[in-house]
């Protein structure tokens, strides 16, 4: 089985369940499994739920922050990193594509990462 996408701890947990079902009707009744085991490993995925439920707040938390900060650019010139030289523009507009902030200079798209100074504050 090939794995293509990243699985979100909600999915592990309701194969965990699952997997605790089936072990649950099938084991040995003189020798039964452990409660303490199963209520183990439910907390460790319940904090593994909470984890990743706070990192995607934290994303985006972070990227409303990137473009609040970018938004301070507009109306200014930058030098930025164009074809292998340098170009100066105004920054019209700031956007978030795919996570990462592109500002439009002069009507070309920038890559945040592209900018190389604010020359001027207005």
């Amino acid at each position: 089985m090939e794995l293509t996408g990243s699985v979100t701890a909600q999915e592990t947990q309701q194969q965990f369940l699952k997997l605790l079902v089936t072990q649950v009707q099938n084991q040995d009744p003189l020798d039964p499994v452990k409660q303490e085991s199963f209520i183990q490993q439910l907390a460790q995925f319940s904090t593994l739920e909470g984890i990743e439920n706070l990192n995607v707040k934290f994303g985006d938390m972070l990227a409303l922050q990137q473009l609040t900060n970018g938004a301070q650019l507009v109306g200014k010139s930058v030098r930025f990193s164009d074809d292998g030289g340098t170009s100066v523009g105004r920054v019209d507009e700031v956007a978030s594509a795919n996570n990462r902030l592109v500002l439009t200079v002069s009507g070309k798209q920038v890559p945040i990462d592209n900018v190389l100074a604010v020359i001027d504050a207005a």
